[in-house]
Formats: C-alpha cells, structure tokens, sequence
C-alpha cells in the first residue's frame, strides 16, 4: 500500500505513509491555509448572522495561485468578446464573486485543517514508529481529495503549468533544476489523488 490509497471494507481509504511524507503534505496543507487567509472578522455586535450575510470580494485575487483556486465564473479565455461583452462578463463575475468567495475559501480552509487534523492524529499515535496507515472514511475521503486537487492546483500555478504538454516537461526536468523538488511532489500528490477517486468510485 505505501504511496496508494486502497479501499477499506466498508468505504473510505488507507494509505501508508512515512515520517517524512506526513509532513510534506502537512507542510503543503499548512501553506495553503496560510494563502487562502483567515475567515471574515467577526462582526463586533457578536450577530451569529454577520458572517452569514457578509459580502466577498468583487474582485479577482492578485496571487495567480488564488486566481487559480478562485477563477472568475464567467471568463472564457478561448471566446474572444468584444468590449461590451468583456464588461458584461467582469460584471456578472464580480457579483457571482461577492456572494460565492467566502463560503469556497471556507470550505477549502475547512478541507486542508480536516488534512492537518488527520496528520497531526496519526503521527501521534505512531510517535517513533517511522510511518504508519492513515486511514479515512468516506466523508474524509472526500475532504482529503478536495484538499489534494487544491495543492496539485497550487503547486501547478506556482510551476506555470496550464495543459498536459507543460506537465510532459516535467518529467524531463533536470534533477539540477530548482524546480524539481516541487515537480516531484506535484506528480506524488497526482498518484495520490488518482488512487484515492479510485476508492470513491462505486
């Protein structure tokens, strides 16, 4: 089992992992939320209902890491519009934004802590052992594989990757290459997340 998840009997996945890959994916998870920031201010009247209605931002991220978790709604590189159309559609993006922002940063906040949390637990019950079987059920099955699609978007953004003849490249990087450190855990989370879809699948 070591680098795949596997299915368990009844639903969810385990996989191996030692000392040191534990905490590259604790590592990444941990950067990500640091990226991602804080939830919204608590609202200084302690109104349960602030956060709820408290409106995102209208405008795109300036990290092209966040642009990438946080892509515009209504932008179509591949359809050139004309002026009007390109107005319309930063328009209707802003808005969509404004109202969908938070609750996708919450949750994506939500699904790298549910990573950390899991690491944290495992490496104390196997303090000393070098490594140990982490094992997930269903629901946090699927919060492992949101958070690892994020850290494959993350690293890829950070790595200029855009379609499948960027990531052909990479595996002809050499091991000289700055990058290549990053390139390697970039393919190590694909394998992982190819085999954990692979346990959810009926």
């Amino acid at each position: 089992m070591p680098g795949t998840f596997e299915p368990l009997p009844g639903g969810g996945a385990a996989v191996a992992l030692d000392d040191v890959e534990i905490s590259i994916i604790r590592s990444l998870a941990v950067q990500l939320l640091e990226l991602i920031g804080p939830g919204p201010a608590e609202d200084a009247s302690d109104d349960p209902l602030a956060e709820l209605f408290a409106d995102g931002p209208s405008e795109p991220p300036a990290d092209p890491v966040l642009k990438r978790l946080f892509p515009d709604a209504y932008s179509d590189p591949e359809q050139p519009a004309s002026p009007r159309d390109a107005e319309e559609r930063r328009a209707y993006s802003a808005e969509f934004r404004r109202y969908t922002e938070n609750d996708l940063r919450a949750g994506k906040r939500d699904n790298a802590l549910a990573v950390i949390r899991s690491l944290d637990a495992l490496s104390s019950a196997s303090a000393g052992e070098g490594g140990a079987v982490l094992k997930l059920s269903v629901e946090e099955s699927q919060r492992w594989l949101s958070a690892l699609n994020d850290l494959r978007l993350a690293i890829g953004s950070r790595l200029e990757i855009t379609d499948e003849e960027d990531t052909d490249l990479l595996y002809r990087l050499p091991d000289d290459d700055p990058r290549k450190p990053m390139v390697m855990a970039y393919l190590w989370l694909g394998g992982l997340q190819e085999t954990l879809v692979g346990t959810l699948m009926p």
